[in-house]
């Protein structure tokens, strides 16, 4: 079935069946589309895409908000949640083992569950911003949930009612693992706060980096150019709070005790709160386009209805659009038709009893259907990159271990066990840190001063693969989708946060043997365990997932590719149907 079968939106106009102003009226009840588009929050009413104020106005100077001076008080903020995030990645992790009394292993699977949730639940919060709230208000409010759940981290750590008993808990009995446990209760408050704390990340890490791009007009010239120094930026804001996490918190840590160190985290937090909440009559928005999950659910429960149609039948009038210019979903353009995943095309498919009795569970609107395209066709390439997580997970819980087990001196120089320093096209830029990740889980000789070049091996990688991950992820992202597309790289780093968990405990049952006196790859004591095979595991592991990465991002296709072909596929049927 040759793909001129289905008529493109600007032929139905022309249809006979569909020439009846009442016919199109009664069926465009279910897709209106109108320049006075309300806000959410009942925040007033605007038009199309354009940006409006935080009051849902439009912006009459467009001079005058927006551009770098915006973005700078969206870059405080992400710098201190990453601050945060990394500070308590690594910290937690020791403070768990020294204060509380956890081993390392129940340590590191506690903070992997809550670097899993704090991204995986991103999702949460990119659907809230795209469908009601805007990536303003998600920001502002889940970042003082964040806030809330350090002042109970710092609270933890500071009062003694909440940690176990400290007296007789030398080195010698954590290790032994003799020292007083702490109580249940305590246990749990830690646990809440710390999800609180993840929970808070869920509506700023999908959110900040699309809400910075949004700063930028789209129609300049010059737009290209400024997202792309906009996500390179927007990476070093990040690797700028993460070494402040990795050097002065851990050197407060050591200096004045763990209440200093996440009391800093805590008001590292405020200040950025405070900031970006000035910046407020600067910042450009976007509408919300409504629940997307609403508008995936009605294309796939559309196009299951419309299974057995078939695009040749008699009863078709063509694939339904709204007529002119925008389209029928609040923040989003019209997008063209593609001819891939021509299953969900059904949901599109306009029925001559479609028109007697409209219902948008069974008829959809050809933008609609491609925003469930698009969705699909982006899940490969983050899917890619939940390897890549999985090493940063395991570099961040268990070097902690491995520092804390060998000599950490060079020289004079002491190093404290937390360090970690962090170190084309969108795609080009994500194969080449899959690429780099794999060198720096090959590099296996356990001592401080390899370490280092390990996590600097490691941090390049994530500075090629992220950011290029999150300029693809913003362009290619629907209009109306724009913070749903930015958590599919945190929902990717949640899944591997929580894969290194299932592995190390998949390795732990595997390769220990107590009955027998083995231990395991990952026990305690780093000198009688093989951290060693667990590398040479991950970096297989990888070398596998880089090859599934090389054939997804050669067959994917950019949507600006995709628009191209469209127009020559356009031309060329106009010529095709031309009368001699």
């Amino acid at each position: 079935m040759g793909s001129r079968e289905i008529k493109s939106p600007e032929s139905l106009q022309e249809t006979p069946a569909t020439s009846s102003s009442h016919q199109r009226k009664k069926l465009s009840v279910y897709f209106i589309e109108s320049d006075n588009r309300r806000m959410a929050l009942g925040r007033g009413y605007t038009g199309g895409t354009t940006p409006v104020n935080v009051h849902g106005k439009p912006i009459a100077d467009l001079s005058k908000t927006g551009g770098w001076i915006a973005a700078l008080f969206i870059f405080g903020n992400e710098m201190a949640e990453r601050m945060a995030y990394f500070g308590l990645s690594v910290n937690m992790v020791t403070f768990m083992f020294y204060v509380m009394h956890k081993s390392f292993a129940d340590s590191s699977n506690a903070v992997n569950n809550f670097l899993g949730i704090s991204q995986a639940s991103s999702v949460l919060g990119g659907f809230l911003a795209d469908a009601y709230l805007g990536r303003y208000w998600t920001i502002a409010i889940f970042t003082t949930i964040y806030l809330a759940g350090l002042t109970g981290i710092t609270l933890c750590a500071t009062m003694k009612v909440f940690m176990p008993n400290q007296d007789n808990c030398d080195r010698i009995s954590q290790l032994l693992g003799s020292c007083e446990p702490a109580k249940s209760w305590q246990m749990l408050y830690l646990y809440t706060v710390l999800y609180i704390t993840g929970f808070g990340a869920a509506g700023i890490r999908p959110c900040v980096s699309s809400f910075g791009a949004d700063q930028f007009d789209e129609r300049s010239k010059d737009y290209k150019t400024h997202l792309d120094r906009f996500f390179n930026f927007f990476y070093l804001s990040v690797t700028v709070g993460a070494i402040v996490a990795f050097t002065l918190v851990v050197y407060i840590q050591m200096e004045h005790g763990w209440g200093s160190a996440f009391g800093a985290l805590a008001i590292a937090m405020g200040i950025s709160n405070m900031l970006f909440f000035i910046g407020t009559p600067l910042y450009r928005h976007r509408l919300p386009g409504g629940s997307p999950l609403t508008r995936v659910a009605q294309v796939l429960v559309a196009a299951f209805r419309k299974r057995h149609a078939a695009f040749s039948s008699s009863e078709l009038i063509g694939l339904y659009e709204v007529p002119g210019k925008h389209s029928a979903i609040k923040g989003s353009g019209k997008i063209d038709h593609t001819d891939d995943f021509r299953c969900l095309d059904k949901a599109a498919l306009e029925l001559k009893e479609d028109v007697i009795n409209p219902s948008p569970w069974k008829l959809c609107t050809v933008t609609q259907v491609e925003e469930v395209k698009t969705l699909v066709r982006l899940v490969p390439i983050p899917a890619c990159t939940i390897m890549l997580n999985v090493i940063l997970t395991e570099f961040l819980t268990l070097s902690v271990q491995q520092a804390y087990t060998m000599n950490t001196h060079m020289g004079k120089l002491k190093l404290p066990v937390t360090c970690h320093p962090r170190g084309a096209s969108q795609l080009q830029r994500v194969g080449i840190g899959l690429a780099v990740s794999i060198l720096s889980v090959i590099w296996a000789d356990l001592s401080a001063y390899w370490l280092l070049i390990q996590y600097c091996l490691i941090g390049i990688a994530e500075v090629f693969c992220i950011v290029g991950l999150l300029e693809f992820l913003y362009e290619e992202a629907p209009d109306a989708m724009k913070s749903i597309g930015s958590a599919y790289a945190a929902l990717a780093g949640g899944l591997g946060c929580f894969a290194a968990s299932i592995l190390n405990s998949i390795i732990k049952s595997v390769t220990g043997n107590p009955k027998k006196g083995q231990p395991n790859w990952l026990a305690q004591n780093i000198n009688t365990g093989r951290f060693d095979y667990l590398y040479w595991l991950l970096a297989v592991l990888s070398v596998i997932n880089f090859c599934a990465f090389l054939y997804s991002a050669y067959r994917y296709k950019y949507r600006s590719e995709q628009k191209h072909g469209n127009d020559y596929e356009v031309m060329e049927n106009k010529l095709y149907d031309t009368p001699i």
